[in-house]
């Protein structure tokens, strides 16, 4: 292709992927499919792969790919980025108006402008002839750091404006806003982080300020961060006649404004929007703690000016506070659906933002040590949203030293099997495969099509297998019978023996499938291969020791620790055995059949193969010693390029990693 046509081409791709961008992340209507969408990417990835010159900086391709940071700059705002001034009733909001007025020289009411009051992290956006050149913290409102390549990876940042004919793009435009995450997604960052042993945040908002704050901008790119716009510092090539036209224009060029904004012909119709937006605060999505009300004629604005610290034309209206004291009553430990174990506060009843609490997350040891909260203490207690209350404070003050210090328990208080903390985890976890808390989890990943692949044991028949006390481990899936499977709900004839067909099939299966079904931690399908390459059976692999799986290339030290914890419990030695009288009996894999000459090698597949569905290539590796991952990097050995290789072929020929053709692969194999 010439390089005029490469880049009418680029130019095209990249204006249709703005705007469907813009459609998705910013009005939450796409006119595309993401595979629609996947593919007009990948397009522009082939095209700047192969022309790297025509590469800009607002090119969607360009979200992520700067390098870490060792640490971050420092930016001077053109304009302070001022703090509003509080009120914290109706009486005091009344009395902000009668100030406006009485320095206006008014009598009529004033028109505000109403808004939402994010709990996030302000942050400045500059754009120079409608492309954003730099991003940056509020700071002490005077300079902030450069967050420019961590704010470049929100899909709700534009990195070009969008032109409209009306509309004119401003020579330079800064533009203030909210950084934040919602609540959904909070909870699923900390229930993953909780799951991967690292430490959980506090809130949303301090989840958006770490997210924002890495050194790292992969990091912050996988964070579910998005923005609300809703003002400007700096304004060069546009004027405007009030605020309200000002977020209008934000809008049309790009930028995502809070769909609750609105505009209020004087103080009651404030205070009336104060309180419908109170009412309606725990139905939102995400976290706000209060009202932003601003003038909105800009003159009056200007006329009215501001003081050192705060505009003198707009306030704060802030909700009751979502805090509280009382006492803890004593600590236990609540077990989830993986197995881990969370200590809890249970609280003398209190209300906070008028809901009764009861009780508090305390997360996890670490987090329970380093607050020090003990069975008596008088704490103060958050809510936030539909997130558990957390106490966020110990009043040591109040000690009179009958208090208790609790300790984890080394058992499940539930199922009575061993709990184990892996080394450079912070959740303890029952091992116990039977554990009631984790049952129908463990029963539908040990029947998942790459597990034991019983087909038709979904969720809804697992809840009715365990709730009617038919299963009370995964061994007894195969001492169900048929009348029992018909008696449960949406269960008739046929598909009762096709379940029973699927769950008599499953006793032939082989061994890497077999210990990737127990749901051993930190075994995934990988570690059951190369267990399966030194040991023929379970029986083997629960006489290993310790320092034995170690020595094994790729088993490291909280892999093996797993490992022995998982087989030394009784009861999980109990459920064993009642697998293998069901029939269970998983062949062994046929080491001397294929040799090893992948062993150490780690591939990447990207592209769609000819000869290979994806599972059966990440197979043949496997099974020759090798392993297969998701992404390429510097340790991958090769990648595998089939018909439409994406970006993963870019990245391998970027950091010099050899690159195999099909052919080639089968080569590699037979080899």
């Amino acid at each position: 292709m010439e390089r005029q046509e490469a880049e009418r081409q680029i130019e095209q791709l990249r204006q249709q992927l703005q705007y469907h961008n813009y459609r998705y992340h910013v009005l939450d209507d796409p006119q595309i499919t993401d595979a629609e969408y996947d593919q007009m990417m990948r397009r522009l990835q082939d095209l700047e792969a192969a022309f790297p010159e025509l590469i800009t900086p607002d090119s969607p391709t360009q979200r992520v790919g700067a390098a870490p940071l060792e640490v971050f700059g420092t930016v001077l705002h053109s304009l302070p980025m001022l703090s509003l001034d509080n009120a914290f009733s109706a009486a005091e909001v009344r009395d902000f108006d009668a100030r406006i007025r009485r320095q206006l020289g008014r009598s009529d009411p004033i028109e505000y402008v109403a808004e939402p009051k994010i709990d996030g992290l302000a942050v400045e956006l500059v754009y120079v002839d409608g492309l954003f050149v730099q991003g940056a913290t509020r700071g002490d409102g005077v300079r902030g750091e450069d967050i420019t390549q961590n704010l470049r990876t929100i899909k709700t940042v534009p990195l070009r404006l969008m032109t409209v004919a009306h509309d004119p793009l401003p020579q330079r435009l800064e533009v203030r806003g909210e950084v934040y995450m919602t609540k959904l997604d909070f909870q699923r960052l900390n229930a993953r982080r909780e799951e991967e042993g690292e430490p959980t945040f506090a809130n949303p908002r301090n989840a958006s300020a770490g997210s924002l704050r890495q050194l790292d901008p992969r990091i912050t790119a996988g964070r579910p961060l998005a923005v609300f716009c809703h003002g400007v510092g700096r304004l060069e090539g546009a004027m405007f006649r009030t605020y309200w036209d000002l977020l209008q224009s934000l809008a049309r060029w790009g930028f995502r404004i809070n769909p609750h904004s609105a505009t209020c012909q004087g103080i009651e119709a404030a205070l009336a929007y104060y309180e419908r937006l109170r009412e309606e605060r725990e139905t939102l999505p995400y976290e706000i703690d209060g009202v932003v009300l601003k003038v909105n004629m800009l003159g009056l604005q200007d006329a009215l000016g501001t003081r050192s610290r705060s505009p003198r034309w707009a306030l704060a209206y802030k909700f009751e506070p979502k805090q509280a004291i009382t006492r803890v009553k004593k600590i236990s430990v609540q077990v989830g659906r993986t197995g881990a174990l969370t200590p809890v506060a249970l609280l003398e009843p209190v209300q906070v933002a008028g809901v009764e609490v009861s009780r508090a997350s305390l997360h996890n040891p670490d987090e329970l040590a380093r607050k020090d909260v003990r069975a008596g203490d008088w704490v103060m207690v958050q809510r936030a949203g539909d997130v558990i209350p957390e106490i966020i404070e110990v009043l040591k003050e109040r000690r009179t030293g009958e208090e208790q210090l609790f300790a984890m328990p080394t058992c499940c208080p539930i199922c009575g099997s061993a709990v184990v903390r892996l080394e450079d985890e912070v959740v303890p976890r029952c091992v116990g495969l039977s554990c009631p808390a984790k049952l129908k989890e463990s029963i539908v990943h040990f029947a998942s099509k790459r597990a034991m692949d019983i087909d038709g044991l979904g969720d809804k028949t697992v809840d009715q297998l365990v709730e009617r006390g038919l299963v009370k481990d995964i061994g007894d899936l195969y001492f169900v019978a048929k009348e029992d499977v018909l008696k449960l709900d949406r269960l008739a004839d046929k598909s009762a023996s096709n379940l029973m067909a699927a769950i008599e099939r499953s006793k032939q299966t082989t061994f890497p499938r077999f210990l990737y079904a127990l749901g051993i931690r930190h075994v995934g399908e990988h570690v059951a291969a190369v267990l399966a390459r030194q040991y023929a059976d379970w029986q083997a692999l629960q006489r290993a020791g310790y320092e034995e799986l170690q020595g094994i290339h790729e088993i490291g030290p909280r892999i093996a620790q797993s490992i022995v914890a998982f087989f030394q419990d009784t009861g999980n030695q109990g459920v064993l055995e009642k697998l293998h009288r069901g029939g269970v009996h998983p062949a062994p894999l046929q080491r001397s059949a294929v040799d090893q000459s992948l062993r150490g090698k780690t591939l990447v597949f990207t592209g769609e193969l000819q000869a290979y569905t994806r599972a059966e290539a990440k197979r043949l590796v496997e099974v020759r010693g090798g392993r297969v991952t998701a992404s390429v990097s510097r340790s991958t050995s090769y990648v595998v390029a089939g018909a439409e290789a994406g970006s993963k072929l870019d990245q391998a020929r970027k950091l010099g990693v050899t690159v195999l053709t099909e052919d080639e692969f089968q080569a590699l194999l037979s080899s």
